[in-house]
């Protein structure tokens, strides 16, 4: 009876993990693609069909915490990037790995991009597509699942 049981909680838990690795919501580790440094960490959520992704931390000792988007041109101008949503409107596409159609904010130039995140290696990794007109025209980012 024991080893049933330890049987049905261990196939349990590694359906709860492998769904949570089909879905981009949780904490992701960003790494700039320029530099190859992290940056910070960025929570992904889920509301009514869409994701929204927000700095919880800055990785970069040199960033100060009380840093502020000064090159905003939105209602974030001025405020804090600590706790800033960068991320916004993404929605799933056909494709189980893709979300696409919403926008991500680059804090450091104020400018808003088009973006698109695919999974990557069974939800380990995160590739966040930022570009304007089409995805052609872009830049990835590669993002390390934390949680």
């Amino acid at each position: 009876m024991f080893a049933k049981t330890l049987a049905f909680a261990a196939l349990a838990t590694a359906s709860l993990f492998a769904s949570a690795q089909s879905t981009p919501v949780g904490l992701w580790k960003t790494i700039d693609d320029e530099s190859g440094k992290e940056k910070s960490l960025v929570r992904i959520q889920e509301a009514n069909g869409q994701l929204t992704g927000t700095i919880e931390k800055f990785l970069d000792p040199a960033t100060k915490p009380d840093v502020t988007c000064n090159e905003c041109s939105d209602e974030r101008k001025g405020k804090p990037i600590l706790g800033m949503q960068i991320l916004r409107g993404l929605k799933a596409t056909g494709d189980a790995a893709r979300w696409d159609g919403g926008e991500i904010l680059d804090p450091n130039k104020g400018k808003i991009y088009k973006s698109r995140i695919t999974l990557i290696e069974g939800g380990k990794k995160l590739e966040m597509r930022g570009y304007i007109g089409t995805p052609l025209l872009g830049r990835t980012q590669t993002w390390l699942r934390v949680e």
